[in-house]
């Protein structure tokens, strides 16, 4: 291969060393070495594996169960040393207040926009009519018994929340110390060591999101796609509708392409996919917001708390799902019915995280609210729900990075990088 030299004499180099230089190798180089190409190699490695030996691919959850229970290990850590870093690096107490007070109100209009774009497509697409008898159902028992949501259970057994507690008061108390400063200094040296051992942690992504995918296609196989194929179909479709068109109008308003800011995340987005847990990439998402120009302070309060309370793609699901029974069983809603849906879920739809199945608990105590559609009717949605599991994380984790930036942006607390391309 001929290699046109740079100045008047050949390099002392070996013509390897040349051909490796040319901007082919480099681009091969950089797609071997990127961590999003070798994700997405093993999600597709991993429905290979669960669709033509599920028996094998059923035994590949202890990977990814693995991997994500790694990762839960950084996310109480990474928030209490960013919120106690921003909220003393802040100083200003106010701000912090208006901050929280802002994102509260933030979560709750987009999360009622989704509900109610939910149960618009839903009516509009009707995917609920359907013959039952097409469809697997499995046993509800475990979730149509508890039809009540248990708020302190949740507040319980959900550290997020704890922890963001804490760290609020650990920060607002630390502005009032008068060791802050060499506080500060310790904790900043903890936290580069904590995403510094993320950093390895990642490398094992891939691994996570193999076992994961293989599972998941392992037990329920894509063959109990096809009865609910129209209800999955209307649901992603929905999601992609909100992402694109709800979550893109926010970010245009505040200058930024919602394409471009998907492309930043497309190792997050990927990793969700793979995992379907949408906690597998807290702590990531949380470094690259501030490596976007979101002030760490913002960051903190911000991506914890929409972990819990701003979860658009289990409101869209959540609202969905109600009028897919609704429409399953014959059931005629009112507009008054339609109403009371939304503002049912506007409340109990907060609490579908942290919580094994909370999700189910929810939808149930929905059902048994509004009288009117069978509890039971869950079981025809439990055996593509791993499926849809998928879409409501990665809308989740959207949903959040697009909250975050809005509020950085109001808040004048967003720093542009030239380098971040924001």
């Amino acid at each position: 291969m001929f290699v046109f030299p740079i100045g008047n004499r050949l390099p002392n180099y070996p013509i390897f060393t040349l051909v490796q230089n040319t901007p082919v190798a480099k681009s091969k180089h950089k797609l071997l070495t990127n961590l999003t190409f070798w994700v997405f190699i093993a999600i597709v490695a991993g429905i290979a594996l669960g669709h033509f030996a599920p028996a094998t691919g059923v035994k590949m959850e202890i990977i990814g169960k693995t991997f994500v229970s790694l990762i839960k290990l950084f996310i109480a850590p990474i928030i209490f040393l960013t919120i106690v870093l921003g909220i003393s690096g802040m100083g200003d107490l106010k701000k912090v207040g208006r901050i929280g007070l802002k994102s509260l109100i933030y979560f709750e209009i987009v999360t009622t926009i989704a509900l109610a774009i939910g149960v618009i497509t839903a009516l509009v697409v009707q995917p609920g009519k359907i013959d039952k008898a097409m469809i697997p159902a499995q046993d509800p028992s475990k979730y149509t018994e508890a039809t009540q949501f248990d708020w302190l259970q949740f507040l319980y057994a959900n550290t997020t929340i704890q922890v963001l507690m804490v760290a609020i008061l650990v920060g607002i108390s630390l502005n009032f110390s008068r060791h802050r400063i060499k506080t500060i200094s310790i904790l900043n040296l903890i936290s580069s060591k904590v995403f510094l051992a993320l950093k390895y942690v990642m490398y094992l992504a891939p691994l996570g999101a193999f076992g994961g995918m293989a599972f998941t296609i392992g037990k329920f196989g894509l063959h109990t796609l096809v009865p609910l194929a129209k209800l999955m179909g209307t649901m992603y479709l929905t999601m992609f509708i909100f992402i694109i068109f709800v979550l893109g109008g926010i970010l245009r308003f505040y200058k930024v392409s919602i394409f471009r800011f998907l492309l930043y995340i497309e190792e997050e987005l990927l990793l969700v996919l793979g995992t379907s847990s949408s906690e597998s990439a807290l702590p990531s998402i949380m470094s690259k917001l501030e490596k976007m120009g979101c002030s760490k302070s913002v960051v903190g309060l911000v991506v914890p708390t929409g972990y819990s309370f701003n979860l658009d793609g289990t409101s869209i699901y959540l609202s969905m799902a109600v009028i897919f029974l609704a429409q399953l069983y014959y059931v005629h809603l009112s507009v008054p019915e339609l109403l009371s849906i939304i503002g049912i879920l506007m409340i109990t739809s907060k609490g579908a995280a942290g919580v094994t199945g909370s999700g189910f608990i929810v939808l149930a105590s929905t059902l048994t609210a509004l009288h009117r559609i069978p509890v039971e009717g869950l079981a025809f949605l439990l055996g593509v729900d791993k499926f849809m599991s998928e879409a409501r994380a990665i809308t989740n984790i959207i949903g959040n990075g697009v909250a975050t930036i809005a509020i950085s942006k109001s808040e004048n607390e967003f720093v542009h990088d030239p380098e971040s391309g924001f």
